[in-house]
């Protein structure tokens, strides 16, 4: 089979639809599996492994990634997130079989829509993806091996490495504050570890933040980092470390597709919290934290407990 499966929105979101890929490439390794990503995951999906090929979801050009999927010649394709303009691409794109979960009026598009009534969160968000492969291959087993990205590092491997990540794009309902993570650094500099700061592209104003706040002896322990590279050298990095600390955004989910330890924040609303956004790793790697926006000392000195004993375990 010539499959499509289609992500086109954040990292995180991509993340997580890629079980799906990886349990029909290993139970049906001769299909050839085509990702529809948008522009920022474009360049890391093509480094996975159980994925064969990728199509940039073109917004500012779709007439273009029209032309590229039809060249394809696909016989159906997956879509794990639909919208209007998707819907409409693969309807012109003849695609006979065309599955999706049956939401929005985007679903008119499609010929095999699956009832989920994600809303619920009766299970994770990469378990309802994962479902979709079902409607193609009705005998599939859900699962598939772990770690689900196995990355060869090009950075010296260590297992005294911490990072904090508290940048969240916008996309993230619950965080601690940026006061709160440099409280978190100070506590884990009384360890044997290593201790970084990561920074994505939005991330400056937070840089600026923890750096005036830091005293010259913490900032010859705390080492504060730029991730410039690629999204896969980033998840490489993530990797090569032992803990990774972060609200529950993108790179929250590179951590946990890597099976990296995580402490994660979500929101406590049950659609934002980890019941659905938990990461693809081992339960046991996960150590998942509900924030109010108004959350109490408490609630941090929780935490703060849960770092110091992974680090001193």
């Amino acid at each position: 089979m010539n499959l499509l499966i289609t992500r086109h929105d954040k990292i995180g979101d991509f993340v997580v639809t890629l079980p799906l890929f990886k349990a029909i490439k290993e139970q049906y390794p001769n299909t050839k599996i085509t990702a529809l990503v948008s522009k920022i995951n474009f360049d890391f999906a093509k480094e996975i492994e159980f994925i064969d090929d990728v199509i940039l979801f073109d917004k500012d050009n779709l007439k273009k990634t029209l032309v590229e999927i039809k060249e394809k010649n696909f016989d159906a394709s997956i879509s794990a997130y639909i919208d209007t303009a998707l819907g409409k691409l693969l309807f012109k794109s003849g695609i006979k079989i065309r599955v999706a979960p049956a939401t929005k009026i985007a679903q008119i598009f499609f010929t095999k829509r699956i009832t989920q009534r994600r809303s619920k969160v009766e299970k994770t968000e990469w378990e309802y993806n994962l479902d979709l492969a079902k409607a193609i291959f009705p005998n599939i087993r859900l699962e598939f091996s772990r770690p689900l990205l196995i990355t060869d590092s090009s950075f010296q491997a260590t297992k005294k490495r911490v990072i904090l990540h508290p940048g969240f794009g916008g996309s993230s309902d619950g965080n601690l504050s940026l006061d709160d993570y440099i409280k978190l650094a100070r506590k884990a500099i009384e360890t044997s570890y290593k201790v970084v700061f990561t920074f994505g592209p939005d991330d400056k104003s937070s840089k600026e933040y923890i750096s005036s706040r830091l005293n010259l002896n913490e900032k010859q322990k705390i080492e504060l980092f730029d991730s410039k590279m690629s999204l896969y050298e980033f998840t490489k990095y993530i990797a090569s470390s032992e803990l990774f600390i972060s609200t529950s955004t993108g790179p929250m989910h590179l951590a946990g597709a890597t099976n990296t330890k995580t402490i994660s924040f979500f929101g406590d609303s049950l659609f934002a919290s980890s019941k659905r956004w938990a990461t693809i790793s081992e339960e046991k790697k996960q150590n998942n934290f509900m924030l109010a926006s108004d959350y109490s000392k408490d609630d941090y000195r929780k935490i703060e407990n849960c770092l110091m004993d992974l680090l001193n375990a």
